[in-house]
C-alpha cells in the first residue's frame, strides 16, 4: 500500500477534469480532508483524502512545500 506524500503548496494533476476543463489543483490544507482549490476557475473543494488519493494522477511538489524531516 502506497501512501502519497502530499503537502500544502503542492500542484495535483487529477483524473477527471474540472467543469471549468482545467486538471490542476493546489494543495491549500491537509489533514484527514485536503482542501485544494481549482487553477482554473478558483473554486475552493475540500475532499476526504481517501477519495482525493484515488483521483490522483500525477503530483507536482514545488519548492515551497519543502519535506521537513
Amino acid at each position: 500500500m502506497n501512501i502519497p506524500k502530499i503537502e500544502v503548496g503542492d500542484k495535483l494533476e487529477l483524473k477527471k477534469k474540472h467543469p471549468c476543463g482545467t486538471s490542476t489543483f493546489s494543495v491549500l490544507r491537509v489533514g484527514s480532508d485536503i482542501r485544494i482549490v481549482c487553477d482554473g476557475c478558483g473554486r475552493d473543494m475540500v475532499l476526504p483524502r481517501e477519495k482525493l488519493e484515488k483521483a490522483i494522477k500525477k503530483i507536482c511538489h514545488t519548492e515551497n512545500s519543502a519535506i521537513s524531516e
